[in-house]
């Protein structure tokens, strides 16, 4: 029996922990949603918030009987997703987060594409949207093919089969086939599972009528370690499956690693310098025309953060995949704390740990 044959009943599940100043917004918007045939639920699964967000989870749930609230002690998104998959009563699951917004009709576009397409995960392109100057230049490169390698997922236009895909719709059935979201990864557990997915015969498919809007970080620090941890995860994910899921996926850290090593070995071959000076030459004249293009695309103030912007996205990620590389591949150690927590953050906490 396919999709179509069925009047789906959609489980949302949403990973969160300390989000007192967005997870009420969050939950009503999604109740506010076009209703699919069969109706939804909301299971919101809880990483132990020690602020706001409990008591306000529990006033949702008393409010209204579509909403459920579930405990993920440990604290991170691939366990809340898994949790909550877990006690989800649907045919279909949609993940949705509490730093995005929607379009009215987001769950009815992703239940009708899964349909229609007979694909094994559907999403929308990934399209940020920033509140400030700095947020919004972070929003503008983000969508540049120069900031993300070229890939279609940050494309707003494209239709079609892609690797990955932002967010998620799922047939309930296909965890059972494939397995759950990997709880060892801190980030890109869902490139993981996208992976793992592709290479198990699976089609993953992105449709512009699936509208979102992400919230990017809102300042620099907070961008550079965002991308350290995602460079850094990317090996975890590569060294499980033995082949990266795309080229660009390491090319960032090829480019850091050739600026730090091509200095050093000019001691003994003089022509490494002239390499270095050209490689970063290169970088430069590109990044310049990115930001260019960039700002006058979007608001030409921007070209004053925008260089600034589009090496936080190359460098960090480049050093964060170089360092996995060693803790991983080289020395087989564990991860430090740093990389073991996220780092966005809403209402100040008393406790350091925020792993969602």
């Amino acid at each position: 029996m396919s999709l179509d044959d069925l009047s789906p009943m959609v489980s949302v599940v949403v990973p969160c922990r300390n989000e007192a100043d967005h997870i009420e917004g969050c939950v009503r918007s999604i109740l506010a949603q076009q209703q699919p045939e069969g109706g939804f639920e909301v299971i919101v699964s809880d990483g132990m918030s020690d602020d706001r967000t409990r008591e306000i989870l529990k006033r949702l749930a008393t409010e209204n009987f579509r909403v459920r609230v579930i405990d993920n002690p440990e604290r991170i998104v691939s366990t809340a997703l898994n949790r909550a998959i877990r006690n989800a009563a649907g045919d279909v699951i949609i993940r949705m987060d509490a730093h995005t917004e929607y379009a009215p009709d987001y769950i009815q576009q992703c239940v009708e594409t899964l349909a229609n397409t007979g694909a094994d995960n559907v999403g929308g392109p990934w399209v940020a949207k920033g509140s400030g100057f700095l947020s919004s230049a972070v929003a503008a490169a983000f969508q540049s093919a120069f900031a993300v390698g070229g890939a279609k997922g940050h494309n707003t236009n494209y239709e079609g089969i892609v690797d990955t895909v932002y967010l998620g719709c799922w047939p309930r059935h296909l965890f059972d086939r494939i397995g759950f979201f990997d709880e060892e990864l801190v980030r890109n557990q869902d490139d993981e599972f996208n992976l793992r997915l592709t290479r198990a015969g699976g089609k993953i498919w992105q449709s512009p009528r699936i509208k979102s809007f992400y919230r990017p970080r809102g300042s620099l620090s907070a961008l550079f370690k965002q991308y350290m941890q995602y460079g850094y995860w990317k090996v975890r994910v590569i060294q499980k499956h033995r082949i990266p899921a795309s080229i660009r996926h390491i090319v960032p850290g090829c480019f850091v690693l050739l600026l730090l090593a091509l200095p050093m070995f000019s001691v003994r071959v003089p022509a490494a310098a002239a390499a270095w000076a050209v490689l970063a030459a290169i970088y430069i004249v590109c990044n310049l025309l990115a930001s260019i293009v960039t700002a006058a695309r979007t608001q030409f103030e921007f070209l004053v953060v925008l260089p600034i912007v589009f090496a936080c996205y190359h460098l960090a990620y480049g050093c964060g995949f170089l360092r996995g590389y060693f803790d991983f591949v080289i020395f087989r150690r564990k991860p430090p704390e740093s990389y073991t927590t996220l780092t966005r953050k809403s209402t100040p906490s008393k406790r350091t740990d925020r792993r969602l």
